[in-house]
């Protein structure tokens, strides 16, 4: 009978069987060094894993460690709220009629008291219905698909695109610094000192006075001058503005699709020259953890566009074709293809909260949960909505 114990010695002067050994256990795929013949130890080193073909699964490394430090237990009982919190329906605006009482928006949000009392509110019912009517404004939709453009979106836009110019007029200098060039102060003090005027282009005569409460929510929405960053509170600031004008009925129920497919998407266009060019810091980024590290609202309304659609599925933001040819027509694919530009690596290692979300079966699903989501994670966090502003448009009750 053939004895086995000579493989197990690098030694051994049969070389042949240790060999033979040697291989048979690399092969078996074994957790340990051993033979895979008699299943005794050897002197062999562990081999590495074999996966017969198949990729090894991706290793998450994050980038950093998350905003806030929470337990797995508290992040499962957080998730799982979300998930059995009932989907944001839409809702009309209510004009406001005269006499108007406009005045200086003030932060009123301090703590998690102040975040439930608000959320109580109808005013925060109704500016989360808004959003979700704009989402719906747009479902099945490409962004140049022809759409009823007021005077209003058009003069809006045009503010934009003069915001856009004055980044080509103030150039960024050189400086040691990875985040936050000092000449987007610069660009931001011009903001401030011509957004009266800018929004005088569009406002009827009767509503000029409302310049001293829609501003401040304006000149907010394009980051802090201060810290020189950007996030999703700002990006809310833009929305609350446009609900602002949604509430004095300078703009109406028709005007939101063009108010996703022209206006946001051109504040989208402005904002990621704005973060490239300027080197705008994410404010408050949960890094791997989080959706994205500066936009929310983009992926709820590109979301939307892609419901029903025939051939794109979530999982195809994996496809570089479908990524290169329709990023120009939907703003999720268009986000999706800005964070493969500017970040590195692997997506499911960057972006595993996007990746999970590719494996969901339609896009209804993906639009209803990241509305669950944006009111979980945006709307009811401190730390971003501590910079919210109340006025008479938008009251603190």
């Amino acid at each position: 009978m053939e004895s086995h114990g000579d493989c197990h010695s690098p030694t051994s002067p049969q070389t042949s069987d240790a060999a033979g050994c040697t291989a048979a256990a690399a092969g078996s795929g074994h957790s340990s060094a051993t033979c895979a013949r008699c299943g005794g130890p050897t002197a062999y080193p562990t081999p590495p894993p074999s996966f017969s073909g198949v990729s090894p699964p991706p290793t998450y490394r994050p980038i950093r460690a998350p905003a806030v430090n929470v337990s797995s237990e508290s992040l499962y009982s957080q998730q799982q709220a979300i998930i059995l919190a009932p989907v944001p329906q839409s809702q009309k605006v209510p004009i406001v009629s005269p006499p108007h009482q406009f005045q200086v928006p003030v932060k009123r949000i301090h703590s998690p008291e102040d975040i439930r009392r608000f959320h109580d509110a109808d005013v925060s019912k109704n500016f989360l219905g808004f959003v979700v009517a704009l989402s719906e404004s747009v479902r099945g939709r490409k962004i140049s698909d022809s759409c009823h453009e007021s005077s209003t979106v058009s003069a809006i836009v045009s503010i934009l695109d003069t915001l856009a110019r004055w980044i080509e007029e103030i150039p960024p200098v050189q400086q040691a610094a990875r985040y936050g060039n000092v000449s987007y102060r610069s660009w931001h003090e011009r903001l401030v000192e011509t957004s009266e005027s800018l929004m005088l282009t569009f406002l009827p005569d009767d509503l000029r006075s409302a310049t001293v409460e829609i501003v401040p929510y304006f000149t907010d929405s394009f980051g802090n001058s201060s810290r020189i960053d950007y996030g999703t509170g700002h990006e809310t600031n833009f929305a609350a503005w446009l609900y602002c004008l949604a509430r004095m009925g300078v703009i109406k129920e028709e005007d939101y699709q063009a108010v996703v497919g022209r206006v946001f998407v051109k504040y989208l266009e402005l904002m990621r020259k704005l973060q490239l060019v300027y080197s705008l810091e994410p404010a408050g980024s949960h890094g791997v953890w989080g959706l994205d590290d500066y936009h929310f609202l983009p992926f709820i309304f590109g979301s939307s566009q892609l419901i029903g659609h025939k051939y794109m599925k979530p999982k195809s933001i994996h496809n570089e074709d479908i990524l290169e040819n329709f990023s120009n027509e939907y703003m999720y694919f268009s986000c999706i293809a800005f964070i493969r530009k500017v970040k590195k690596g692997l997506f499911a290692e960057h972006s595993p909260l996007l990746d999970d979300i590719s494996g969901v079966p339609n896009w209804n699903k993906v639009n209803s949960g990241l509305l669950k989501m944006y009111k979980a994670e945006v709307l009811e966090k401190v730390p971003i909505m501590q910079h919210f502003l109340f006025g008479w448009l938008i009251k603190w009750e």
